[in-house]
Formats: structure tokens, C-alpha cells, sequence
């Protein structure tokens, strides 16, 4: 691509060009040719952070890293959110040890805020199970002035060992949280009453209950209701529904801050003689919950949200009906969740009428997330021809974008269903457009247009990852050789796959 350099260079005119190119070296190249064309030009920390975006998405390491490298000895201001990106990929090419390296040397950079790139560091030491490490690094970091705030950190910890079935270490961090100079946020109260149910700690989770009657609590908040709702489904379970039903009143007094009135109580005796299941009296409380409290976007949006997640799109459905009603219209997160947990429950038709005809009545635009959950459940489900159907949807649509989740999936389900060639000219596209695939997506495709016969397409596709500083894996070798070897047109394209070899 030809580029016409203006007569003076701006940063956000770099910024814009670099972008627009369809090859990352391309751009990597422009990026440094800019300062030889243009003496007095000085790269910004927003060219800086689009040139180690093109670089890292696209799985150019090294390139990335000598971007790192120069931007330190520019010394110009960046945010943290640059650093936080760059540990994410080196993290996800396997290079750990290379991210925390880069975190220790961040005091050679013109950053003041550290704070997203050491809870993007914690968060990965712990989904690695290096929970040593990660105590360690929070321990050595985290009272440093460069972090902002050590909540969310605390908050990493917590759940990291509640997933590990110990709520009462993690009753021990959100009890240091004080000492720390810390407020425990509403994330903080859901992850240790959801530990603490799961182990079966209800006396500490009844506590920790009380704890926010006086603290988040305390002038009532709809948000909190997904909390309140974890305890009283524990205690049920657990057959104590008397205690469950006690608390549910003093939930709705002072936790919701709900009027007497409105106060929707739950009836024991009926309970007793109706014989009703512990999955009926769920149903209740849920009722309680909703129409006891004081209606607000917030409880609603929650309640419904968490019974998606948790798979009862019934109940779900219901939470919507009444928000409707209240004259409340549910956010995108609210669909979203919805349309996840009919792909999960295989679903997808009734997913699909999530976007046609759910968002239309509740006045939401369909968001770029919910059309890549909708896709995905489609092409799981072999439906890949609905799903491009979709694809052209969204290019309709003003503000709506497709990006490089919504192409790689296309792709996938395609190659799923050996429809390769189609496949290959939406590579092509997501390509055009900047959306540079990653390794997996090319060893997938290559390896099918060779299944099917489409040596010469293959060798294109070799070339374009190549190109990109991506490499195939033997396998994929192996079914370009196969493949050329069969084909006795295959001669010259053999040749142009033994020098790609040699370039290698």
C-alpha cells in the first residue's frame, strides 16, 4: 500500500496511518521510517500504544518488544493500560517470566499508574495457580504510590482462593482490608458470600451479611440483591428455610430499605402444608426479592443477569417482564447474558431472537458482544450459513463494527463445516479490514484447503501468515507437502512453499 506522507507529521496522523495498513510489518516499518523522514517528529504515547497493539495482536514479539525498548529510552508519558496489554501477550505466546520482567522494570518508564498492570499481572500469576508468586509480587508492589488502589487486588486474592475452596483465608484478606486502608466494594461482599456458601460456612456468611447492613448497605442498593439472594439459596439448600425466610424480612427492611408496605412475605404454614419443593420456595424468595424492594434499574439488571448466568432463562424472563413493566428497559449486559445462556442450553434459534426481536421492543441497539455470542452459538450449533447472514446485518448498521472475535468465528465455524473456500474469503476480508488472524485461525484454514483439494489457496494463505511473522505448525507442513505432491499442478507452487521454508 502506497502511503503519501503529508509535509508535516503529527503523531495522530502516524497514528491513523499505521492502522490503516493491512500488513503489521508494514506498519512496523512506516512507525520508524517516520523519524528518518522527519527529524524533528517525536513519537507520543498514543503511537506508541496503537503501533504495540498492531504488534502484539498480530504475534509479532520482537517487534514488540523493540517498540517496549524505545519508548523507555523516549522516556515520553504512556498509560498504564500499554504495559498491562503487553504482559497479557507475552503471557498468552507462553513468555511469563518475560511479562514480570517487564513489570520489574517499569520504573525506567514515564508511567506514574501502575495499577491496572499489576492487577493484570496478579490476575495471571493466579489463573496459573502460582498463588505464591502472586502473594509475593503483592506483597513487594502493591504499597507502592504507583498503586492507586489495592481493592481490586484483594479482591483477585479472595476469589482466587474461594475457587480453591478456602473462604476462610479469604474471610481473613477481607478482614486486612481495613488495616490496608482498603473500603470492601460490592465485588468484594459477592465473592466472599458466594466462598463461604460454597464451604458451607453459613454462620461467617450470616455475619459477613450483617457486615454490609451497616457498610455498602446501608442507604439500600438494588445492586446488592444477587448478594442477598447467594445466602438465602444457601440457607435453603442447606434446609433451614425458617432461617432463610427470617432473613429475607430483614433484608427487605434494612438491607433494601424497602417500605413495610411493599414488604412481600412469605407464607411458612403454606409453605408446610402446600409441600412445596426447596426449588419453589427459591421461587418465591425470588418474587420477594424483586417485588419487595424498592424497583430500581439496578436490582432488576442484577437479579436477571445472575439467574441467566446460572442457566433459568425462565425466571430470567420473568425478572424482564416485571423490569418492562416497572417501565425500567434492560441494558445490552442484560441480553447478553440472556442469549449465553440460550447458546449454552442449545438454544440458538430462540438466541437469535434475542437480537430480532428483544432488543427491538426494549429500544437497545445489539452490541458487537451480543452479535459474537449469538455467532459463536450458531456456529457451534453447524448453522455458519445463518451466521454470515448476520455478518451482513451488522455492516448495516451505523456504529456497529465487526472485530476480530466476530471474523475468527465466522472462520472456525466455516472450516467446521468443510466449507474452506468461504473461509478463505473472509480471511481475506478480516485481513483487509486490519484483523489479523491468529496462528491457530491459519493453521486451521491451510490445513482444511489442503483436505479439500485447494493446494494453490493454501500456499496463499502460508504466504499471508508468513507475511505476518506467524510460522505453521509440522502438521500443517506436512498436508501442504501431501497435498502438493498429489497435485501435478502442484510443481511451481512446491517450489514457492521450499523457498517460504528456506525464508523461515
Amino acid at each position: 500500500m502506497t502511503v503519501r506522507w503529508p509535509r508535516l507529521l503529527t503523531p495522530t496522523h502516524l497514528s491513523q496511518i499505521i492502522r490503516k495498513q493491512n500488513n503489521p510489518f508494514t506498519a512496523y516499518q512506516l512507525f520508524n521510517e517516520a523519524k528518518c523522514r522527519y527529524p524533528n517528529y517525536q513519537h507520543n504515547g498514543p503511537v506508541y500504544a496503537a503501533m504495540i497493539n498492531i504488534l502484539g495482536n498480530s504475534g509479532r514479539i520482537s517487534e514488540m518488544r523493540e517498540v517496549i525498548d524505545q519508548m523507555k529510552v523516549d522516556s515520553c508519558q504512556c498509560k498504564d493500560s500499554i504495559f498491562s496489554f503487553a504482559i497479557k501477550t507475552y503471557a498468552s505466546h507462553g513468555l511469563l517470566e518475560e511479562g514480570i520482567s517487564l513489570f520489574k522494570s517499569l520504573g525506567g518508564f514515564n508511567c506514574t499508574d501502575r495499577t491496572q498492570t499489576f492487577n493484570t499481572l496478579l490476575e495471571i500469576l493466579l489463573n496459573e495457580s502460582q498463588l505464591d508468586a502472586a502473594c509475593q509480587l503483592f506483597q513487594q508492589s502493591s504499597f507502592g504510590w504507583e498503586v492507586k488502589s489495592r481493592t481490586q487486588s484483594l479482591n483477585l486474592l479472595m476469589q482466587s482462593l474461594c475457587q480453591r475452596g478456602q473462604s476462610e483465608l479469604a474471610l481473613h484478606v477481607f478482614k486486612e482490608m481495613d488495616y490496608q486502608s482498603c473500603y470492601p466494594n460490592r465485588l468484594s461482599y459477592l465473592i466472599l458470600m458466594k466462598g463461604l456458601c460454597q464451604d458451607g460456612k453459613l454462620h461467617e456468611a450470616i455475619h459477613l451479611l450483617y457486615s454490609m447492613f451497616w457498610r455498602i448497605s446501608r442507604k439500600g442498593s438494588g445492586g446488592d440483591i444477587v448478594i442477598y439472594r447467594t445466602l438465602l439459596f444457601a440457607l435453603c439448600d442447606n434446609g433451614e428455610i425458617e432461617q432463610a425466610v427470617e432473613i429475607l424480612g430483614k433484608i427487605l427492611k434494612k438491607g433494601l430499605k424497602s417500605p413495610k408496605r411493599a414488604h412481600y412475605l412469605i407464607d411458612l404454614n403454606y409453605c408446610r402444608i402446600s409441600k412445596l419443593t426447596v426449588t419453589e420456595i427459591k421461587c418465591l424468595i425470588n418474587e420477594a426479592l424483586i417485588k419487595g424492594g424498592i424497583p430500581s434499574s439496578d436490582s432488576y439488571c442484577a437479579m436477571a443477569i445472575d439467574l441467566y448466568n446460572e442457566n433459568e432463562t425462565d425466571q430470567g424472563d420473568k425478572v424482564v417482564s416485571h423490569m418492562l413493566a416497572k417501565g425500567f428497559w434492560p441494558p445490552s449486559s442484560v441480553y447478553e447474558a440472556k442469549a449465553a445462556a440460550l447458546c449454552k442450553e442449545g438454544k440458538v434459534d430462540d438466541a437469535v431472537k434475542v437480537i430480532e426481536e428483544e432488543t427491538v421492543k426494549g429500544s437497545c441497539v445489539p452490541t458487537v458482544a451480543l452479535y459474537n455470542i449469538v455467532l459463536n452459538g450458531l456456529c457451534r450449533a453447524g448453522k455458519s450459513t445463518v451466521a454470515m447472514e448476520f455478518l451482513k446485518k451488522m455492516a448495516k448498521q451505523v456504529g456497529l463494527v465487526a472485530d476480530k472475535e466476530t471474523y475468527s468465528t465466522l472462520v472456525h465455524g466455516l472450516c467446521r463445516e468443510n466449507r474452506y473456500t468461504e473461509a478463505c474469503k473472509l480471511l481475506e476480508e478480516m485481513v483487509i479490514k486490519s484483523h489479523w488472524p491468529c496462528s491457530n485461525t491459519f493453521n486451521t484454514l491451510i490445513r482444511g484447503l489442503c483436505s479439500v483439494g485447494k493446494p494453490y489457496k493454501a500456499v496463499m494463505c502460508l504466504e499471508e501468515m508468513i507475511s505476518q511473522g506467524q510460522l505453521p505448525e509440522l502438521s500443517v507442513w506436512n498436508a501442504l507437502v501431501s497435498s502438493l505432491c498429489f497435485n501435478v499442478a502442484g510443481t511451481f507452487m512446491w517450489s514457492k512453499v521450499l523457498q517460504q521454508i528456506k525464508s523461515c
